[in-house]
């Protein structure tokens, strides 16, 4: 069957970039506006306007260089905070000195704060700090000395620009954490999807020729002893850790959580809902009765498949556990907003622990090939066993259910 990778991505760091950007833009109008306000005041305009320019081509020309950590380069920050530095410091130039002394607005004004994040939303607080104290030093010069309000400033930009670059990193931390849970995640679901697989097919044979060559006896004994060994062995491995390969760490340090999923193209979701009757149909014979609804029962071909599935493993179950002669009914309940079927039998039995023990030595038949689908569906698998009385399994699912949980999540378009 045809499968495909899908990705999902996802990033709290990358809202701050655009962010920034937007910043950018509205500090560059805001520090423009100052001066037109006070242009007439100015000893040399044109200075001003001369920087001005240059901050406004700068300003368009690296809107891309803020999108993302990627494309934010230790040569752009450098850059950027050197026009804002240069900014600060041809304000004496331009503007008056009693108006300098008095507290006036540097040149670029709230747009070195910009400069200052950028710093932060890249490297952290470490980055931050450097960024701000280099600010700091740059409006002492201007001002001469330091007076109140350019302490008070100063002060409010280092604070601000640190602690977001804590937040940062904290969130990148946030991130890989995150990452390395949905890896987890996948190994786990990966290694029930093939036990199950394994326990439908494989392991049933090996059971089979196990049970039949001790039977015949001869070299048939030797062959079901080797199949026995060989199924303990399978089973150990099937519960011991079969981990599949995850792009998740691979694309963590991007500043992007990355969960990749395949998925069945021919359960896109494109085919219509099948019937389960037909489905179920086949396992009705001499020793099985199956009940259904008169009308069609339909589900989604995935969810119809898993549920037939169970119900496969409900029947070797009884007749592994209750015998080759053993009878069994199926019956099929079409609810409003869910379908239950039950499979009941009138085998001997299980012995009250007998399922907790059989879990411990690997035989997962119940937990995984029944439970364990119904789980991934959304529904329930109630298992009710009196000594001497036989076996009742009931099977719910919802009829909303469009596929089953993938081994490493739920496909999310890319």
């Amino acid at each position: 069957m045809a499968r495909r990778e899908k990705v999902m991505r996802m990033s709290v760091e990358q809202p701050l970039w655009r962010a920034l950007a937007g910043y950018r833009i509205l500090a560059l109008v805001y520090a423009v506006g100052l001066f037109a306000t006070a242009h007439e005041t100015f000893t040399r305009p044109w200075l001003a306007v001369g920087y001005f320019v240059l901050l406004a081509v700068w300003t368009a020309a690296t809107l891309p260089k803020v999108s993302g950590a990627a494309a934010c380069t230790k040569r752009f920050l450098t850059a950027d905070l050197t026009i804002a530095l240069a900014g600060i410091l041809l304000t004496p130039l331009a503007d008056t000195h009693e108006r300098v002394q008095a507290g006036g607005p540097t040149l670029p004004s709230i747009w070195t704060a910009g400069s200052v994040l950028a710093f932060a939303i890249k490297g952290g607080w470490r980055w931050a700090a450097l960024a701000s104290t280099l600010v700091a030093v740059a409006n002492l010069v201007e001002r001469g000395s330091p007076a109140r309000d350019t302490v008070h400033n100063v002060m409010l930009v280092w604070v601000a620009s640190i602690a977001i670059g804590y937040v940062v990193e904290v969130a990148r931390a946030s991130e890989r954490t995150l990452a390395r849970a949905l890896e987890i995640e996948a190994a786990t679901r990966e290694r029930e999807r093939l036990a199950r697989d394994i326990h439908d097919s494989v392991l049933q044979v090996l059971a089979m020729v196990q049970r039949r060559g001790a039977v015949i006896g001869g070299e048939a004994a030797e062959l079901g002893r080797l199949a026995g060994e060989q199924e303990v062995a399978l089973r150990t491995l099937v519960s011991g850790g079969l981990v599949p390969v995850s792009r998740a760490s691979e694309d963590a340090a991007r500043g992007a959580v990355v969960r990749a999923v395949e998925q069945d193209e021919d359960d896109s979701g494109d085919d219509g809902p099948v019937d389960l009757r037909t489905l179920l149909a086949p396992y009705a014979g001499a020793l099985v009765s199956l009940a259904e609804p008169g009308a069609p029962v339909p589900l989604a071909p995935a969810a119809a498949r898993e549920v037939a599935a169970a119900v496969g493993a409900a029947l070797d179950n009884v007749r592994r556990h209750a015998g080759e002669r053993a009878r069994a009914w199926i019956l099929v309940e079409d609810e409003p907003d869910e379908v239950i079927v039950t499979v009941r039998d009138d085998g001997p039995g299980i012995p009250e622990g007998r399922l907790a023990q059989a879990e411990g030595e690997g035989r997962l038949g119940v937990a995984l090939s029944i439970r364990g689908r119904l789980r991934d569906l959304g529904g329930s698998a109630e298992l009710v066993s009196v000594p001497g009385q036989g076996t009742e399994v009931e099977l719910k699912v919802p009829k909303d259910a469009k596929e089953t949980n993938d081994p490493r999540g739920k496909a999310e378009q890319r």
